[in-house]
């Protein structure tokens, strides 16, 4: 084995040793600490070697030039060692896809949501659904035989009342997943108002630092300025526009056109009234309208961005907007989930109305078959090789 030519020595019983590595001019790379994993107690299932070195740029180059040296081994693909994992059925596609998601991880919600994929949570709700399917499916195929070819009213009352659940359990799923997406991705606050309304002094206070150019003047902004936060664990994006105004510099128009296109794509809106309103903006039912420069309008209420005050009660009312938001999230995270959730629903959604209708049995029957199949493409049962690539991609070379 590789350790062997390198000299770790790991021979069992020995399965963990502290061990000095040599080149093949027996020169000393580092003094490593070698695990032995043996399949099928091991991350992929197969025997593992790990490595652990010192983390100095010159020691892992040295150990990696040694060991790409040696005639058996090559470097691993991106995702090569979680693919082997399921491939070899140590994980399925939903943890595969919340491993992803936990390397990526920024804030702790991320990686909540990411542990609770990663942890069974997808693979656990497939289980209760496909469950339930097949039960609906055996009172359904019961029937089969009856000379009517229909299901029995009594049996039809219970199947209803199984694919009714199933029905209410997966529609909230899909309903979750926008914001699961943001959740990962990032969320979008847009700070919007007339110019010189305190938005750029707003973004500097929420960063503790100077990020946008704040001056007397109206129209400074002029492009969008972006300031990506930890907000009680979630990731947010505050987005400094320009203000709202009609105006002769092309440049400065160019501004307020971004202004409203970014604003309107915005997850949440603060609107900023300096006194002078807040222009065409509209109020959505989401947004928070605050009074800006409360410093100068000698006002208990509202914000300063100059002073600090009020600016903690504010992102606060940002963060509980959005933690209600989150608080609807289930264990379905992205667009492939949502796909697939999607599929079921129709094919369970067909079944029960040709329950209804007195339909066919057989063809009942073929609903509830298909709604089977669709929901074990969700953690990889079937259907799921035109989707790996894409997936590991995302990894790290190895990982």
């Amino acid at each position: 084995m590789a350790a062997e030519a390198l000299g770790a020595g790991l021979g069992l019983p020995n399965r963990v040793r502290l061990t000095e590595l040599v080149d093949a001019d027996g020169r000393q790379l580092d003094r490593v600490l070698a695990i032995f994993f043996e399949g099928p107690r091991s991350f992929t299932g197969e025997d593992i070697v790990e490595l652990q070195c010192h983390g100095g740029p010159a020691v892992i180059a040295g150990i990696e030039k040694a060991l790409l040296a040696l005639p058996m081994l090559r470097p691993a693909e991106p995702g090569e060692f979680t693919r082997r994992a399921l491939e070899n059925g140590k994980m399925d596609l939903a943890e595969v896809e919340g491993l992803a998601d936990i390397i990526d991880a920024e804030t702790q919600a991320q990686l909540d949501q990411a542990q609770r994929m990663a942890e069974g949570g997808l693979a656990r709700l497939a289980q209760e659904v496909r469950g339930d399917l097949l039960s609906a499916l055996a009172l359904v195929e019961s029937s089969i035989d009856f000379a009517d070819e229909e299901v029995p009213q009594d049996q039809s009352k219970q199947v209803q009342a199984i694919l009714g659940s199933v029905l209410e359990s997966l529609r909230h799923e899909v309903d979750g997943v926008d914001v699961a997406e943001r959740l990962r991705d990032g969320f979008v606050v847009a700070i919007l108002g007339a110019p010189n309304a305190g938005k750029s002094t707003l973004l500097n206070r929420i960063a503790g630092r100077e990020v946008a150019i704040t001056s007397d003047l109206a129209g400074t902004t002029r492009d969008v300025i972006e300031l990506r936060i930890d907000l009680r664990g979630l990731p947010v994006t505050f987005l400094d526009t320009a203000g709202l105004r009609e105006t002769d510099d092309a440049i400065e128009r160019v501004g307020v056109d971004l202004a409203r296109k970014r604003g309107a794509q915005a997850d949440l809106r603060v609107l900023l009234d300096d006194g002078s309103g807040i222009g065409d903006w509209g109020i959505q039912p989401d947004d928070i309208v605050v009074r800006a420069k409360a410093d100068l309008a000698g006002s208990a209420d509202g914000i300063s961005g100059l002073t600090g005050a009020g600016v903690s009660e504010l992102l606060n009312r940002v963060a509980v907007s959005l933690e209600s938001r989150v608080a609807r999230v289930g264990v379905a995270t992205n667009a492939r989930h949502r796909r697939v959730l999607e599929q079921v629903v129709e094919s369970v959604d067909r079944a029960r109305a040709g329950l209804e209708a007195c339909r066919d049995v057989e063809l009942v029957a073929e609903d509830l078959r298909m709604a089977l199949d669709q929901i074990g493409a969700l953690v990889g049962k079937t259907g799921v090789e035109d989707i790996l690539g894409e997936i590991f991609s995302r990894f790290c070379i190895g990982k």
